[in-house]
């Protein structure tokens, strides 16, 4: 694991790296994203509807495929509501 990859473990998608409080709070609902370039950060999913969630997530990321401007594109884990994986990248 690079040093970027470990410094995103633990820590909530879109919370800056120097936030002094950057893990999760206990009145938000969280998932665990699995594999990619953002493996083991947690999205914050609490305001999310079920339609939402269903459709995944594309997140801007600087560590993918494509660099600056890339995204990385998430799927709910079926039968597993607290995960969401890795489908791939794009620009």
């Amino acid at each position: 694991m690079n040093g970027d990859e470990q410094l995103l473990r633990g820590r909530v998608y879109g919370h800056d790296h120097d936030d002094p409080d950057p893990g999760p709070r206990r009145d938000r609902f969280y998932v665990v994203l699995v594999g990619g370039p953002l493996d083991g950060l947690l999205l914050d999913v609490t305001d999310w509807t079920p339609d939402r969630i269903t459709a995944g997530a594309v997140l801007s990321t600087e560590l993918g495929r494509f660099g600056a401007g890339g995204h990385a594109l998430y799927d709910p884990r079926p039968g597993d509501p607290t995960r969401f994986d890795w489908s791939g990248d794009s620009p």
